[in-house]
């Protein structure tokens, strides 16, 4: 929100510059075919771009040319000064993908930054794929994705076997878009249709009679709130979207059961886990069947070819003629192999076909070719040996068996592997208790009764009963009792946090030892839970910059290996032909054909571009789960490649070196006045003003009140100076609180002694508040926001990474160097304005710095969207900050270190994981090839290298796995920060 918000002010501050718009007559105004009334039956989209490289109008004006060159483009806005451009356009005609390559392609840099689509014709759904095997298999379906028209953008996750979709569904359907999946070669399972974030499902038993339909469709779509109902008669299903803050699943079902007279029951559709987890489970149970049926039919090959023919009496049995030199144990192989290279090897052939249909190769054409060619030599032999009385040859039906099932072994593990990685959506995802204590009350708020119902039918506004060693079931506040909650799994905060009446609650989190009374402010979809499972499913879906390695590679892999393959057995073939190498090097079971067939069978199976295409997303994945764990939600792979990188971090200072909670600390006053009566006049000033140091006065003032929420006097001629301080009359005397600045201007003079009071605080880190009563200094107020525990620790830790800390504050020099003294930075840059401090962050990006900056994201978010990457501190629940790379949930600054060592760690374990893979196949395929089978007589048969390369992908994928066990750098082990309580200093000088 906080992106959206400055992206916009930049536009409504800055289009009014855009450069002249150049008239080309030939161009119309209104995609062809498309009449002036067009806006108003389709919804007109806008997009902005970021364009690099243009330095004039003529550049400017040769980007609006080739926009609106294109079909759908109302209008195209260039602003060559500020390098942007805007675009408006019809979604059923052109999207943002083909806007952008169309600028590219005039010779500039374009990245979207923000499109203005309403949030009802802009959705996102979540798909799942089944049988992608590497990066050629997920860049094919990304591309026909994109290609889509009504498609905003599309991404696709080969570790995941997931596509996430932002589409315009006055455009396009999520039904086509699973159409268009389907033609690619592979099969689409809906997992979220982006219409779900108010949606329900409910099982509705008795409705069967069509009249019945319409009367329970009728009488849901009566309910306010209820934007609409979906029947499947044949399922007792019905689908309700909704507003939650007007309706919810227990009035649907009351309003249901009502309906029928009785004859209508509903309740919450029962739902199996999951249908990511449905799926997943469902391909581990088929490769692990598919697995055991073929060593049914493969150890009797392996038995037959490699261990009974050297037991006599069983050797004479295998060696005995059927048919001329046909032998009894080439039958056997034959009829054991067929179904292992036909059946269960089918969805090799399967892949190979939708692959090469698409007009690309991936693992299964490899695995099939290889298969294929061991396979039909032996079928040629088995051919020979029946029609021919002195044929002698050697069947390789083990070969191809053993190689279907170590593949099929390999797929196994590495799909359990890989469900693995993704276990920390699960456990976010089982965090939701199933059920809660529903509380009624009466109109003086007391408890008539409760009731256990589903967690699921909690709406907004109900009053939940939370017992001691049970989860909190929504988000919400405290309205009675006091307990301490466990927040660990949601903010990683190690340490319960105490519970009182008006705090928040976190849905997931676990009351510890009393009971709570919370009303729900956010349930399902809006809860703090569900938006971190879709950023943490968002971060996963991500692709890191360094991905795009992996992708260029899979596009030439798998034909490169087959030409080498190829090459390899011709060589080799040529090689023996004409007596190239002594016949001593060729085994007696074999000639020279077959010596080269097996050479080029194993540089086959050996390749493996899976584990190249699983080497960055795994890592990804995993890194993101254990920084979701530990209270650190990185957005993907481009934060955290960015984040490794860092070298500088620039700090806000409130808030973030701050606790952010300004206290008085100190008063003086000049007169007799009684300090009770100067606060009270104060309080009444200030208690207008949203200004945190005029929060922090009324709060003081109330330590001289009874009341817990005292009323004040009443205020007349209130005025808020911005930057200085208020006036206002109280009991007919004028009173001005503000600065120094404040009292010069209304002509009052400051004493030498308050600018004594005055010098001291700044020299404290404090700050200075001059109070007048009826144009008189009367005192001097200083207000202390306290460092965060530990800061000064935080920024040494960084200091010893080789990071440069900057302080960047809005406020004073003075107290701005006290702050920065005290926490160990040297470089400080004060009474800087948010929209400035982008510009500081641009600076030293200038200077070669990647930046990282920290900051609350409210007031800092145009800083926050210039760095490298921009961290959140202190989000808490609220998550939904765009501006933000990085979100850290709690206040701790321990956390910037976490956030830029995990990153350190899953980009180090990257690196780790492209050198095995391009290792692996730079030695392996040299190796398979017969690289030493000249000096050392070493040759590596098909079924050890197809072994290999399932040993391969599995192999990257558990060394993905083994960030899992990431610990804190153990810098941070002696640093103890905790959350404090502030306290105001009850020191309080008062004298003459």
């Amino acid at each position: 929100m906080a992106k959206l918000l400055a992206l916009s002010c930049l536009r409504n501050d800055r289009w009014g510059q855009l450069s002249p718009r150049p008239h080309y007559p030939s161009m119309p105004s209104y995609p062809k075919g498309v009449s002036l009334q067009k806006p108003d039956s389709e919804p007109e989209s806008t997009a902005v771009f970021s364009v690099v490289g243009m330095t004039c109008a003529a550049c400017a004006g040769s980007v609006e040319k080739a926009v609106k060159r294109l079909p759908g483009i109302r209008e195209a806005l260039v602003d060559v000064l500020n390098n942007r451009a805007q675009v408006f356009f019809f979604p059923s005609f052109v999207n943002e993908e083909t806007i952008r390559e169309a600028i590219e392609d005039c010779g500039f840099e374009a990245t979207l930054l923000t499109d203005d689509v309403t949030d009802k014709s802009v959705q996102v759904c979540r798909i799942q794929i089944k049988g992608m095997t590497c990066t050629s298999c997920s860049s094919t379906v990304e591309s026909a994705l994109q290609a889509l028209q009504g498609v905003i953008k599309a991404q696709v996750a080969l570790a995941t076997e997931e596509a996430g979709v932002q589409f315009n569904p006055n455009v396009i359907t999520y039904e086509q878009i699973m159409d268009a999946i389907e033609d690619t070669g592979f099969e689409a399972v809906l997992i979220s249709s982006g219409e779900d974030l108010s949606k329900i499902d409910l099982q509705v038993k008795g409705a069967s009679a069509d009249r019945s339909i319409t009367l329970l469709e009728e009488s849901l779509q009566a309910l306010p709130g209820v934007l609409a109902v979906d029947i499947h008669p044949e399922l007792n299903k019905v689908s309700i979207s909704y507003k939650p803050d007007m309706t919810g699943p227990r009035n649907f079902i009351k309003v249901i059961e009502e309906t029928g007279s009785g004859h209508f029951k509903a309740e919450i559709f029962p739902q199996e886990g999951g249908r990511r987890d449905t799926h997943r489970k469902k391909e581990i149970d088929q490769y692990y069947r598919s697995f055991l049926w073929s060593l049914l039919f493969t150890i009797p090959i392996f038995l037959t070819s490699m261990v009974l023919m050297y037991i006599p009496g069983i050797k004479d049995v295998l060696d005995a003629k059927v048919v001329n030199m046909l032998t009894v144990g080439e039958v056997a192989r034959l009829v054991l192999a067929t179904p292992v290279q036909f059946v269960i090897g089918r969805r090799f052939y399967s892949g190979s076909y939708k692959s090469l249909r698409r007009g690309s190769a991936n693992m299964d054409v490899l695995i099939a070719l290889g298969t294929n060619a061991a396979y039909f030599y032996s079928v040629y032999t088995v051919a020979r040996a029946a029609t021919s009385k002195d044929f002698k040859g050697t069947d390789f039906f083990e070969t191809s068996a053993m190689l279907i099932s170590f593949i099929l072994l390999g797929k196994y593990l590495e799909i359990l592997a890989k469900g693995k990685t993704s276990n920390a959506i699960a456990k976010l995802m089982n965090l939701t208790p199933d059920t809660a204590i529903l509380l009624t009350l009466d109109n003086e708020g007391n408890v008539i009764s409760e009731e256990e119902i589903d967690s699921r039918l909690v709406q907004k506004n109900d009053v939940i009963k939370i017992i001691p060693g049970a989860k909190v079931a929504s988000d919400g506040f405290v309205i009675w009792g006091q307990s301490h909650v466990n927040e660990s799994m949601i903010t990683g905060e190690a340490r319960p946090v105490a519970k009182r009446k008006g705090d928040t609650v976190i849905g997931g989190t676990v009351n510890e030892n009393g009971v709570l009374h919370i009303k729900a402010t956010r349930v399902g979809s809006e809860s703090a839970l569900s938006q971190i499972v879709r950023l943490v499913e968002s971060a996963q879906m991500a692709k890191a910059p360094v991905q795009k390695l992996a992708d260029r590679i899979s596009k030439y892999f798998v034909p490169l290996v087959i030409l080498i393959s190829f090459t390899t057995w011709f060589a080799w073939f040529l090689a023996g032909r004409f007596n190239a190498y002594p016949k001593s090097w060729i085994p007696s079971s074999m000639d020279s054909f077959q010596l080269a067939l097996q050479f080029g069978i194993s540089v086959m199976v050996i390749a493996c571009p899976c584990a190249l295409g699983l080497a960055t997303p795994t890592a990804v994945m995993v890194g993101t789960g254990v920084g979701a764990s530990q209270g650190v939600l990185i957005k993907g792979g481009q934060a955290l490649e960015s984040a490794h990188k860092v070298n500088c971090i620039v700090f806000d200072k409130t808030g973030t070196l701050t606790v952010g909670k300004p206290v008085v600390v100190n008063t003086k006053l000049f007169t007799n006045m009684v300090l009770r009566d100067f606060y009270e006049l104060v309080a009444a000033a200030e208690v207008n003003s949203e200004h945190p140091l005029a929060k922090a006065v009324v709060e003081y003032a109330k330590k001289f009140k009874d009341e817990e929420n005292p009323s004040w006097l009443e205020a007349q001629d209130f005025v808020s100076i911005t930057g200085h301080g208020v006036k206002a009359t109280v009991r007919n005397q004028e009173i001005i609180v503000g600065n120094k600045s404040l009292m010069t201007s209304h002509s009052i003079a400051v004493p030498s002694d308050a600018e004594d009071i005055l010098a001291e605080a700044e020299a404290m880190a404090q700050t200075g508040i001059l109070v007048s009563i009826n144009r008189e200094v009367i005192g001097v107020l200083a207000i202390s926001d306290p460092l965060k525990p530990g800061a000064e620790e935080v920024i040494s830790i960084l200091k010893s990474m080789k990071i440069r800390s900057v302080m960047v504050t809005g406020d004073n020099w003075g107290t701005a160097n006290s702050i920065a003294r005290e926490v160990g930075i040297e470089t400080v840059i004060a009474e800087a304005k948010p929209e400035q401090k982008a510009e500081i962050v641009k600076e030293f990006q200038a200077s070669g710095h990647t930046v990282a900056m920290v900051g609350d994201g409210i007031n800092d978010s145009p800083a926050l969207v210039a760095a490298d990457v921009g961290m959140a501190i202190g989000a808490g629940t609220d998550i939904a900050i765009e501006a933000a790379d990085i979100v850290l949930m709690k206040s701790n600054l321990e956390d910037v270190i976490t956030a830029i060592d995990l990153s350190r760690k899953t980009f180090s374990r990257i690196r780790l994981n492209y050198f095995w893979a391009l290792g692996y196949n730079l030695l392996g395929i040299p190796i398979a090839a017969g690289a030493l089978f000249p000096s050392t007589r070493f040759r590596l048969p098909p079924w050890i290298a197809g072994a290999a390369m399932a040993a391969s992908s599995v192999s990257v994928v558990c060394c993905s796995l083994l960030l899992k066990y990431y610990k804190k750098p153990k810098k941070l082990d002696n640093l103890e920060i905790r959350s404090i309580r502030i306290e105001s200093s009850s020191d309080t000088m008062h004298g003459n």
